[in-house]
């Protein structure tokens, strides 16, 4: 029989996973798979455990929980023949929505058991893997402060959106494209995607394809704080490329060079990174598994 691991965060992201145990086994029990569960103790668990999976030549593995933990079981199946499959548990979900997995753990359960596989892009800073956005500015402003707060959801996020907003300066940027000539920009927010979304359906790069190879270089400059409600409404309906202050540009290879070290989120998770950022597209690096007919 073919094998299957289930890696459940049982802390990460939003709503209960108690149930998903017993969903998973209805669903896969007339199967051709052999079903596992294991669940994450620490930061990078989830990574070393969908590695350790891949090596030993399992078929899929099911990442239960937010983004940060599809970002460590995606991270552990780079390179491999092991697919990655989610049920999405998270605040943002970016990957899943991009996929056209279903947010109800029901209905993605469902979908896994009838999957396709397809191959998609990752991309890579420095050492570090993501799979749907790197982002500076703005954004991983809002990304730290977001990781430090006692609640999660929509409305947590949107509060500290608000709250950053007051106290936010734009940066300057030194940016080459390949092997062009590198252009300054000033920006409220700049994001590398290799998906459309951060999640929440919030459309920072509405053109992005998962499997074009390229990476998405979308830049935001400052805007007058009364068109703020313009450019986040453009945002969630997916119309920034319409909106005067964006800009988008395609690239294999992005520099980006800052004034200072500081905080850049990849797939939404903060972290602290240098003032030289050197980021590459891997093609076709990691298989996923789609709801049928996706």
């Amino acid at each position: 029989m073919k094998r299957a691991l289930a890696i459940i965060n049982p802390i990460s992201g939003t709503g209960s996973k108690r149930s998903v145990p017993e969903l998973l086994g209805r669903a896969y029990q007339d199967t051709p798979f052999e079903l596992f569960f294991t669940y994450t103790r620490e930061a990078g668990h989830a990574e070393e455990l969908a590695r350790r999976a891949a090596a030993e030549g399992y078929d899929h593995v099911i990442a239960v929980g937010g983004d940060g933990t599809v970002n460590e079981v995606a991270r552990g199946l780079l390179h491999s023949s092991t697919a990655l499959g989610i049920i999405p548990k998270g605040s943002g979900n970016g990957l899943a929505r991009t996929l056209g997995i279903p947010m109800n753990a029901e209905q993605a359960i469902t979908a896994l058991v009838g999957a396709q596989r397809a191959s998609i892009d990752a991309c890579q800073v420095g050492d570090r893997p993501f799979f749907c956005t790197c982002g500076m500015g703005f954004d991983a402003a809002v990304s730290w402060s977001f990781a430090e707060a006692d609640r999660r959801g929509p409305m947590t996020y949107l509060q500290t959106m608000v709250s950053e907003y007051r106290s936010f300066s734009p940066d300057s940027y030194r940016v080459t494209l390949d092997e062009g000539e590198p252009f300054e920009t000033e920006a409220f927010v700049l994001v590398l995607a290799n998906a459309s979304q951060y999640g929440n359906n919030a459309y920072i790069a509405p053109a992005a394809d998962l499997s074009d190879g390229l990476i998405d270089l979308a830049i935001i400059r400052p805007f007058p704080v009364l068109e703020a409600a313009v450019v986040l409404g453009d945002l969630m309906l997916g119309r920034l490329e319409g909106n005067k202050h964006y800009e988008t540009l395609r690239a294999r290879r992005v520099r980006i060079e800052r004034s200072a070290a500081g905080p850049v989120h990849l797939d939404g998770e903060p972290f602290e990174l240098g003032a030289t950022l050197e980021v590459e597209v891997l093609p076709l690096a990691l298989q996923v598994l789609l709801p049928p007919q996706s």
